[in-house]
């Protein structure tokens, strides 16, 4: 047991160095656009803004601007916060003293003496900012590389494959899988990768008409082109790109901004489904991944190129968005559900109330990172 804990750390050790520049770069972006979400709205509300900062613990650089904001680069660059006038600490918990004790001009921009709306906005901007960022992104890389058009072809089928038991015949084209459009074999992979071990309604054409087919992927294990272990959904079809088929197409301003959103949405419909799978007891917890995964997938796609390095910034962005929107308290969501027993009460929560669901919130994360760096270090040693 010794052995194995000082090789996984060994092998941590190494792989980090190579990881950390990266990942810096893909989480430094992804915080800065969910922090200036929030910095942004409050400007707007009214909201007087004491601090940006990038990261936690002391400050390694800062300076002023010229509406008294100290934006700086902390020490610990694994998040970041706002903090704003009237707040006791960068989690935005508020103290009652502090707050009864302004003046009418100082309440005037105070976050906490906003109504409930101002200030609803103002935490919801964050994960909203993630999420238009990683709208943005995939949007961009449609428009610079376009958009995936080989079409969803049935060019042979695995013996004893999911397909081959469904029902597919060669030649079946997929134009839909439980509801979704299907315009090209990437559309169809990424829906049957995603849900392994869950059954599928295939809308196929056949001979000029549309057959009904019902198929559930096999969950198999396989190592992405970075050699990491993955159970994924294995439909069991081949495809063969015939002469003159495009493998990408151009795509306009619009339908590339279409494309990003359906992207962001797929990435959300994703993670719930995961999530369920695990509250049902068919997910694997061990697929939850932490600081130190990212920290690995960031070097992975930096070494395979800018370009993934982009997209994987997209998905993270999407992903920590949704996961502040959660309601935990300290998270935005937390936030957002104390502000909607406040306006299902009339009047805020105590201040009591506030701070004990802080520390549960608080407790919660904790657990969660630590849950998710041990599966981390499992994987670095298995690799």
């Amino acid at each position: 047991m010794t052995d194995f804990f000082l090789h996984s750390f060994s092998t941590l050790g190494h792989g980090l160095i190579g990881y950390a520049i990266p990942f810096l770069f893909v989480l430094t972006i992804v915080v800065f656009f969910h922090e200036l979400g929030h910095f942004l709205v409050a400007r707007w509300a009214g909201v007087k803004v004491l601090t940006f900062s990038l990261g936690f613990g002391p400050e390694l650089i800062g300076f002023n601007d010229r509406h008294g904001t100290r934006w700086k680069v902390s020490a610990i660059p694994l998040g970041g916060y706002v903090k704003f006038f009237g707040d006791e600490s960068e989690a935005s918990t508020p103290s009652a003293e502090t707050l009864s004790s302004m003046t009418e001009e100082e309440r005037a921009g105070s976050f906490h003496h906003k109504k409930v709306g101002p200030r609803a906005a103002i935490v919801a901007a964050g994960p909203i900012a993630n999420f238009i960022l990683g709208a943005l992104i995939f949007a961009g890389m449609a428009l610079y590389y376009g958009k995936p058009s080989t079409i969803a072809r049935v060019d042979g089928l695995v013996a004893e494959g999911a397909a081959a038991a469904a029902g597919f015949k060669i030649g079946d084209v997929v134009v839909q899988i439980d509801g979704t459009p299907i315009e090209s074999f990437n559309d169809m992979q990424r829906v049957v990768v995603m849900n392994g071990g869950s059954q599928l309604v295939f809308k196929v054409k056949r001979d000029g008409e549309i057959v009904s087919l019902n198929a559930t992927p096999k969950l198999q294990e396989r190592k992405d082109q970075f050699g990491n272990k993955q159970k994924v959904g294995v439909l069991g079809v081949e495809h063969k790109a015939q002469f003159g088929e495009a493998a990408t197409t151009p795509v306009g301003f619009f339908e590339a901004l279409k494309i990003g959103v359906d992207q962001v949405w797929f990435i959300i419909a994703s993670t719930f489904k995961f999530l369920g799978s695990l509250f049902v007891g068919h997910g694997n917890p061990q697929d939850v991944s932490g600081v130190l995964g990212i920290a690995k997938m960031s070097g992975q796609a930096a070494s395979a190129g800018f370009q993934f390095v982009i997209n994987l910034c997209a998905v993270l962005s999407v992903s920590i968005g949704l996961l502040n929107l959660f309601p935990i308290p300290l998270l935005d969501g937390g936030h957002l559900m104390f502000y909607a027993a406040e306006v299902l009460r009339g009047r805020p929560l105590s201040e009591r109330t506030q701070e004990m669901g802080f520390r549960i919130g608080l407790g919660l994360v904790l657990m969660l990172m630590v849950f998710a760096t041990y599966n981390d270090i499992l994987r670095f040693a298995a690799s």
